[in-house]
């Protein structure tokens, strides 16, 4: 299985934000038919799976660096 390259998932996460945003803010389509017939609905309940993938693309645009050590102490 290959990587997929950081300038696709930096696509998909922005277009999967567009949507997101959309579909809070009530200006997405609530159904697109496309062209071979296949239908695909929108709702409020896709929103907690579409912010699970912008989470998911998020992680591995920008994975989060390894915990820090606090400082070094010395106890007597």
């Amino acid at each position: 299985m290959s990587a997929i390259p950081l300038e696709t998932l930096q696509a998909r996460l922005e277009q999967a934000r567009n949507a997101y945003h959309k579909l809070m803010t009530g200006t997405m389509a609530r159904v697109v038919v496309d062209v071979d017939g296949s239908r695909v609905e929108f709702s409020a309940t896709n929103r907690q799976q579409l912010y699970a993938y912008i989470q998911s693309l998020e992680a591995k645009v920008c994975p989060s660096p390894p915990p820090q050590a606090g400082p070094l102490g010395f106890y007597f």
